[in-house]
């Protein structure tokens, strides 16, 4: 069980760790250049469609994190977990919001805060993909 959690966990976190590194660094910035026209439906179908990949890999993430908290507590299990509390918390309380706004409208600036605010949860992901690749290391696998 254990064995399989850690697998699963260090696949969905790697998953996430090159989707937000894309999304950084090529997705956000493009937005920019969409213009006022075709934003909204732009806009609408980015959100469910970033819904599709995102959310089912984001439920295994934290479904295999709480696995490993229950199956191989230690320093790394609880220190991946709090980053992946803050990596939520990141986005239903930032990214969320200003997706949300963008929603209602183009805006440049909301644009920049969403780029801006996003490295924040591309440094937490790509912490939790070291500390998910030193559980495999030190795990049973």
């Amino acid at each position: 069980m254990t064995e399989t959690a850690l697998l699963v966990h260090a696949a969905a976190t790697w998953f996430m760790v090159g989707l937000i590194w894309f999304v950084q660094v090529v997705h956000y910035p493009l937005f920019a250049g969409v213009g006022e026209a075709g934003w909204a439906e732009y806009s609408r179908r980015h959100q469910s469609l970033t819904t599709l990949v995102v959310g089912p890999t984001m439920l295994v993430e934290v479904v295999s994190a709480a696995a490993l908290l229950a199956f191989l507590p230690g320093t790394l299990t609880i220190a991946g977990a709090v980053l992946l509390a803050l990596v939520w918390a990141s986005t239903f309380f930032v990214q969320v919001p200003l997706h949300g706004r963008l929603g209602k409208g183009h805006d440049a600036a909301v644009m920049r805060t969403l780029v801006a605010t996003n490295w924040v949860r591309t440094v937490l992901w790509t912490a939790r993909g070291v500390i998910a690749m030193a559980l495999l290391g030190v795990g049973v696998v």
